[in-house]
This record gives structure tokens, C-alpha cells and sequence, in this order.
């Protein structure tokens, strides 16, 4: 008997160590404040609750979030409990407009540097690029690891939705500014809602850099039933992925999801049948609602000294 717990102390130990030594990585459009999306159920405020009860679930590390409000930044920060974040509002560099913030654990890391550029002709000033719909940014965070003893470099972005060519122009500009404030062989990380594909040409910028890595491609284990945009619409199916992970050379990835998280409204229901269960168990119909349009991907890590 002595035997078995020594045995069974050593692998819970080994199991906790490896966990310990991996990075819960996440990259989550959170959609934006629209009063339209009242309308169907889908508002802010009927969904932040579960939104956070999500990333709460998932224990994400760190993670990049996308058309953040400065209203729905501190809801956020508000149910996550030990969070602190970068970032700034696209509009003035500030709090106006969306950010596309990087949310941290502060017990876990130490944050070093950090800072915001605008995907545009001029990166350093709030401005809006080439034929963007709106105004876009690129938010960083140069972190430290206290458990891990690593540093590494955390970038999460949100690319325009309408213009082709500003998209071109912000892969290459990302691209130029990660080697060049990292440099090709530093630990990276890029999240966010690139609004391009996996066989889009714009994607085979990052693809083909030489230094980063697609994690759905890369990873160990992956689990991803759609793609990543759902349009609120849990019954919608995709293989494309708009939302990326990128990883760089000395950093491994275990696993990859797609999480596909849904709710039932808290509303009356019409009682549904259930066949092969005990009588006193009873059901209601609901309505299936998403936390947002987007779903969270999520990845595990192991960087390399």
C-alpha cells in the first residue's frame, strides 16, 4: 500500500509539474456594443456573464481580445478576478474607439513593456490605412514568466474587415515590426482577428516569415468541430479560421481548440420529453444563444529558454 501512494504521489506530482510548465494561451473577439443585437437576444449585457464565466472556466493565462469598448473593458475586468491588461482605444490612443487589449494573469506574470501601433502608413499616431474601414491596432506586451522563468514577446491585433489591401499592408507591416523590435529568434506570440483565412494569400504572409507558426498546423492535439466565426448562430458550420495563433520557432504547442461554448437563455420554456430518463427528471425548450460571434480559440504552450 505504501508502495501505491508513493507511486501515485509521483505521477500527480510529474502531471502538476507539467501543467505548471505550459502556457494557457486564448485569442477571443468578444464583439463589439451593438444595440441591434438586443434585438435577438444577443446584447452585451445578456452575455457578458457567460462570456467571462467562459474564460473564467478555461483559466486562460493570458489571452488577446478583439473589439473591446472601453465600457466592456471594465465589465471584463470587473468578473475576472487577478486580470490586469495592455492596450489602448484605437481611436485616440487612449480609451475612444475599440481595443484589442491582452489580458494578463498579474500573479503569474510581470509585465516589462508594452505598447500599441496603428496598422497604417503612419504605425506611431492614431490613423486609419491604405482603404480600412476604420482605424486598427496592434496591442503588445513584453512579459515575464514568474513560474516559468521565461520571457517572451505578445502581440494581438485586430485586421480590417473591408479592405483587401489594407490587410496586405498590415501583414507586412507586422511582420517587419515583430523582427524588428524582437528579432527572429525571440519568443512570440500573436493573437487576434485577422479576417482572412487560412487559404487566403494574406494568411501565407505570416505563414511564409520564416519565424512564426500557425498553432492549429503545429499543434500536438487539436480539436476544432467548425471554424471560427459563428455569426450567433450555433447551427452554422465552417472550415475557415479568421482568428490565429501564431507561435514562434522555440515555442511548442500541445494542444489547439476551437471552443464552441453555447447557453441556454435564463427564460420560461416549453417543457420537452424525455424518453429515457426517470420521470421526475423535467426539461424545458430553450433558445441557444453564443457569447459572442466569434468563438474562442486556445491554445497550450511550452517555450523553450
Amino acid at each position: 500500500m505504501k508502495r501505491i501512494l508513493t507511486i501515485f504521489s509521483a505521477l500527480t506530482f510529474t502531471v502538476a509539474t507539467l501543467c505548471a510548465q505550459t502556457l494557457n494561451v486564448a485569442s477571443y473577439n468578444v464583439r463589439t456594443l451593438n444595440a441591434k443585437d438586443y434585438e435577438h437576444g444577443d446584447g452585451w449585457t445578456q452575455r457578458v456573464d457567460c462570456l467571462c464565466d467562459v474564460i473564467r472556466f478555461s483559466d486562460f493565462d493570458i489571452f488577446g481580445a478583439q473589439e473591446v469598448r472601453y465600457g466592456q473593458l471594465t465589465d471584463m475586468l470587473a468578473r475576472l478576478d487577478g486580470y490586469a491588461y495592455v492596450g489602448a482605444g484605437r481611436d485616440d490612443g487612449m480609451t475612444k474607439g475599440e481595443y484589442s487589449p491582452i489580458f494578463y494573469k498579474q500573479e503569474r506574470f510581470a509585465l516589462l513593456d508594452s505598447g500599441t501601433f496603428w496598422l497604417s502608413e503612419t504605425p506611431n499616431v492614431p490613423s486609419k490605412g491604405w482603404d480600412a474601414r476604420y482605424p486598427r491596432v496592434c496591442s503588445w506586451g513584453y512579459f515575464k514568466d514568474k513560474r516559468l522563468h521565461r520571457k517572451f514577446w505578445f502581440f494581438n491585433l485586430h485586421m480590417d474587415h473591408k479592405g483587401t489591401e489594407a490587410r496586405r499592408e498590415s501583414a507586412k507591416l507586422i511582420v517587419a515590426h515583430i523582427a524588428k523590435q524582437c528579432g527572429k529568434k525571440a519568443n512570440v506570440i500573436l493573437t487576434g482577428d485577422f479576417n482572412v483565412a487560412q487559404d487566403n494569400e494574406i494568411f501565407r504572409i505570416f505563414a511564409d516569415c520564416g519565424f512564426l507558426h500557425d498553432a492549429y498546423e503545429v499543434a500536438e492535439v487539436r480539436f476544432a468541430p467548425t471554424g471560427t466565426f459563428n455569426s450567433f448562430k450555433p447551427t452554422n458550420y465552417t472550415t475557415r479560421r479568421i482568428d490565429h495563433i501564431w507561435v514562434s520557432d522555440k515555442i511548442a504547442v500541445e494542444r489547439y481548440g476551437v471552443l464552441t461554448y453555447h447557453y441556454w437563455r435564463d427564460e420560461r420554456g416549453v417543457e420537452a420529453a424525455n424518453t429515457d430518463a426517470p420521470k421526475d427528471v423535467k426539461s424545458e425548450s430553450r433558445s441557444i444563444h453564443l457569447p459572442s460571434d466569434h468563438y474562442p480559440i486556445n491554445a497550450f504552450l511550452r517555450i523553450g529558454k
